[in-house]
């Protein structure tokens, strides 16, 4: 298994177990709502698992459209959003009260510069993703169809499995355990800060006369990057105070310390609800994430949460810790 989901990110295979494993649990949570395990017949629950397997499919289907759709129409879409971050970093220091642009050391220009590269090279990305939004997409699809092929083969299980099928087994329903505490336990979490930001970006700021741009997006991406426990809210909180500097620092300031205030609301509720779930704390997450990120890039910091989990919860049931 260790083997297994360490090639899964190298090959770049996260999308394909994501999709497969989030379709096994919602067809699996689905089945237990309309109560098909209490069916006699095998064939009955064959189909009905399957049904819902294709209902599942379809909903996150077009709902992945969507969100691709929401994302990339519009003046203010994600590119002109990293277009226009990477403007104001390159304007950064006429864009700072005097007294804080002065106490900026000169060191912090290359720093800057990198930031602002990688800004304009991702908004660049984003407008040629064709084929890799298709591939994408494939990879998701295979994983969904593999995610409800397991999901039927619960229903249909073998006989007199072999030792090694056992042991398979077992290791496959522990990570799909640590997918359903991490991933899906992060779902109502970063559903409360989204809603939070949004009130703040829809409803405050205009009731203020403070017209902030991007508002679509910026709510879009606090819920998508909120599924990553801990990082994924500063990384919306970066996004959101670099676009209030666009009006200027006042209202960068007033939202800064707004998100604050949400970050220490998301830091409790993941700390009860994911941290309790994994018997893991925030930092831990964190440092697992950031160790990921820095060893396979995006898919590392996506898997580590799950993987983190898993490898917990294996040493726990071996008494290791």
């Amino acid at each position: 298994m260790g083997l297994a989901l360490l090639c899964v990110i190298l090959l770049k295979l996260v999308a394909v177990l994501i999709a497969g494993l989030l379709t096994f649990q919602l067809v699996h949570m689905l089945a237990k709502l309309v109560h098909v395990t209490r069916l006699n017949h095998r064939g009955a629950k064959v189909v009905s698992v399957a049904l819902l397997a294709v209902l599942v499919i379809t909903v996150l289907t077009l709902l992945g459209v969507g969100i691709g759709l929401f994302l990339r129409v519009g003046p203010d879409n994600l590119s002109g959003m990293l277009t226009q971050i990477a403007s104001i970093l390159d304007n950064l220091r006429d864009r700072l009260p005097a007294s804080i642009a002065s106490s900026v050391p000169d060191e912090t220009e290359n720093i800057r510069q990198h930031l602002v590269t990688w800004f304009q090279a991702h908004a660049g990305d984003i407008r040629i993703v064709g084929a890799h939004t298709a591939r994408g997409v494939a990879h998701a699809l295979i994983g969904m169809i593999l995610g409800a092929m397991v999901a039927l083969h619960e229903v249909t299980p073998q006989a007199r499995p072999s030792h090694f099928l056992r042991a398979l087994t077992l290791r496959v329903s522990r990570l799909t355990e640590a997918f359903r505490r991490v991933i899906l336990a992060q779902v109502p979490i970063s559903a409360i800060n989204t809603a939070l930001t949004a009130v703040y970006l829809v409803i405050v700021l205009p009731c203020c006369g403070v017209d902030l741009p991007f508002k679509k997006t910026l709510i879009a991406v606090t819920f998508l990057v909120g599924l990553l426990p801990v990082i994924g809210n500063l990384i919306s909180n970066t996004a959101i105070f670099l676009v209030s500097l666009r009006i200027s620092f006042a209202v960068a300031g007033v939202s800064l310390g707004y998100l604050v205030i949400i970050h220490k609301l998301e830091y409790f509720l993941n700390a009860r609800i994911v941290g309790t779930r994994i018997n893991a704390k925030a930092w831990e997450l964190l440092i697992a994430m950031l160790a990921f990120e820095a060893a396979f890039g995006i898919s590392g910091l996506i898997m580590a949460p799950l993987v983190y989990a898993y490898v917990k919860h294996e040493l726990m049931e071996q008494d290791l810790i």
